[in-house]
């Protein structure tokens, strides 16, 4: 019975530990929000993070019922910006993996192996260019 009494211990130990954590990295993510919105003025970002730092608890519930849902909207766009941002990456490379410069590296390659004509090669050249 004694090991099952500590065995239970640890493991509430260990749950408490990780709500703990969780509710820390919970206030340093409201805190980061508070100071990522546009909409807040710099006093009401003031008291947003003195109500969050002072009263943790009380300060992150109110937070998440009062902004919960424009703090989502926040991240939903920053989510989007970087997908943008990645599509258009994306893009950059494909172009110039498959564009005229490409197809004439592709051609002159075979050129110089032969398998192609110096007129082929004018002809692809011209293709690519067009």
């Amino acid at each position: 019975m004694d090991f099952l009494h500590n065995f239970v211990s640890i493991l509430l130990f260990t749950l408490w530990i990780m709500v703990w954590v969780a509710f820390i990295f919970l206030v340093f993510r409201i805190i980061v929000d508070i100071f990522r919105d546009k909409d807040l003025g710099g006093f009401s970002k003031f008291l947003w993070a003195l109500f969050v730092i002072v009263l943790p608890v009380l300060g992150a519930l109110v937070y998440v019922i009062a902004r919960g849902r424009s703090m989502s909207q926040r991240d939903l766009e920053a989510a989007q910006q970087v997908r943008a941002a990645q599509v258009e990456y994306t893009k950059g490379l494909v172009t110039e993996a498959t564009g005229p410069a490409a197809e004439i590296k592709a051609a002159k390659d075979l050129l110089d192996a032969g398998t192609i004509t110096a007129e082929e090669y004018e002809a692809l050249k011209a293709k690519a260019l067009a």
